[in-house]
């Protein structure tokens, strides 16, 4: 093992601990990781591995369980942190970490697959995604595995990668659905039919009718059984989900938030994001090449050499996809990322002689610094962080037996639902007020908007004190009134008199 190559692994290493050290600090901020927090806190805490539920009582259609199983599975055996849940996330990253390694050193050469495996392990989304609970980094890593794989039996690989290739379906399928057989499937199809004269021969390479029926095997099962322990899944996550949500960017059908409706062509600026700062050096450099009069050598690299055309392929395949829907979010990106990575890997394994050689070693710090220092001021409080995780603390250090659950007024955020193991609750005012009455409890705690005035928190009771405050809420004590009892129901549908 060279010199070169251990100074490599280290900085690899180095990027990739301090993601995982980050990972324990930084609280769950609202909305997208607490609530699938939360909903594979629900699947390790029922047992129910079939159907991930938003709620209890309400199933979550939105996604398939590979995420969910894994992020169970990790409490299971590491107890519930927002380390356990992040972890299957890290594990995912590394492994197309490694892939883009291998891909990479068999197109070129060991120098190109570090290059490449640095530029993507510190892209802007990679980095983030890698200690984020999501479903993107399992739907990646699988259409970055069939990738791969097909890639490399294309060039003369044989053996297992020709079985990696289902495997990389099933994840993805597992992950996020159908959307997995449309990122692979774009690359692959553009990239035979410009290959047609070899076209066949490329495709009797995989063992499609044995792959094929495994791949259903293992993923077949789950989607029947969904269906059958809820009735409507398959037509709200296969049309819903992935047509009506495309077609429409305003869809209404959404069972579990709001749609994200975005200009269209919006998914190429979000690349850049996705990408930083590595996608705006690659712009810089092709625009450089292009300037100095190698447009027809950038042309011809892309066209003539298969391995170029496939990652170039590869790399657009989200953006061509997403680039006429409206609904669209900048993780959309990540499965472009691996590819992208190699591709400027390539460009910046060859800046040795180039002005740009000193850049380098500051590009990969870039995104790792900066997003260390922001976790690290978040983790001692100097930047705001939309989490209930320090008001549902101070509420269960400080309760009494007779003390009500914790209420948010209105609109009950996922991170207070995960932080309080699902014992918040979400209440209307007639509710609250309806409860003080009833007497049930000695004290009500509630939280109320922050920016409330203090007439406005007079008006809610006049018996009630503000005992602490987040960035968004601040947490009320009401004395209880001695009147009697009526039954209540917040607006999630628990009956407040049956706690």
């Amino acid at each position: 093992m060279s010199k070169r190559f251990n100074v490599w692994l280290l900085i690899l290493a180095v990027i990739l601990v301090s993601r995982f050290i980050s990972m324990a600090l930084f609280p769950f901020a609202d909305t997208t990781e607490p609530r699938y927090a939360e909903i594979a806190r629900l699947m390790a805490e029922t047992g129910d591995w079939i159907t991930p539920w938003f709620e209890p009582g309400v199933p979550f259609w939105g996604k398939p369980p590979l995420s969910f199983w894994a992020q169970a599975a990790s409490i299971k055996m590491l107890g519930i942190s927002e380390f356990s849940l992040r972890f299957p996330s890290w594990l995912a990253t590394l492994g197309m970490v490694w892939l883009v390694w291998r891909l990479a050193r068999q197109l070129w050469s060991v120098q190109v697959a570090q290059w490449s495996s640095l530029v993507f392990g510190t892209m802007a989304l990679t980095y983030i995604s890698a200690g984020a609970v999501m479903t993107d980094a399992f739907l990646a890593l699988g259409t970055t595995l069939t990738l791969v794989s097909f890639c490399l039996v294309m060039s003369g690989e044989r053996g297992v990668w020709r079985w990696l290739f289902f495997l990389g379906m099933v994840i993805g399928l597992l992950s996020k659905g159908p959307l997995a057989l449309v990122l692979t499937g774009i690359p692959m199809s553009l990239w035979l039919l410009l290959s047609w004269r070899e076209a066949t021969t490329y495709l009797r390479r995989l063992p499609w009718l044995g792959g094929t029926l495994i791949t259903a095997l293992l993923v077949c099962p789950w989607y029947v059984l969904a269906e059958l322990k809820t009735p409507g899944f398959l037509d709200y996550f296969i049309i819903g989900e992935h047509i009506r949500r495309f077609l429409d960017p305003g869809w209404a059908g959404d069972l579990y938030g709001s749609a994200h409706n975005r200009p269209k062509g919006m998914i190429w600026i979000f690349w850049l994001w996705a990408s930083f700062p590595w996608g705006i050096v690659a712009l810089a450099s092709l625009a450089s090449a292009l300037l100095s009069g190698k447009r027809n050598e950038v042309l011809h690299t892309a066209i003539s050499n298969p391995g170029v055309r496939f990652l170039l392929l590869s790399a657009i395949a989200p953006m061509l996809f997403f680039t006429l829907a409206g609904n669209t979010l900048w993780t959309y990106i990540l499965p472009s990322l691996p590819f992208t990575a190699i591709l400027i890997g390539r460009r910046v394994s060859h800046w040795e002689t180039s002005p740009l050689f000193r850049v380098r070693g500051g590009l990969v710090a870039l995104v790792p610094v900066l997003l260390s220092v922001f976790v690290g001021l978040a983790a001692t409080g100097w930047t705001p962080v939309k989490t209930e995780k320090e008001l549902v603390s101070y509420y269960q250090q400080n309760r009494q037996a007779q003390d009500s659950p914790l209420m948010y007024l209105d609109n009950l955020p996922f991170s207070a639902r995960f932080y309080s193991g699902g014992d918040a609750l979400e209440v209307t005012r007639d509710g609250l007020s309806n409860l003080h009455l009833a007497d049930r409890f000695k004290r009500l705690y509630v939280a109320v908007p922050r920016n409330w005035s203090d007439n406005n928190v007079a008006d809610l009771s006049i018996s009630n004190r503000k005992i602490m405050e987040n960035n968004r809420y601040q947490l009320l004590i009401i004395e209880g009134s001695r009147h009697g009892q009526q039954t209540v129901s917040g607006a999630n549908g628990v009956r407040l008199n049956d706690i």
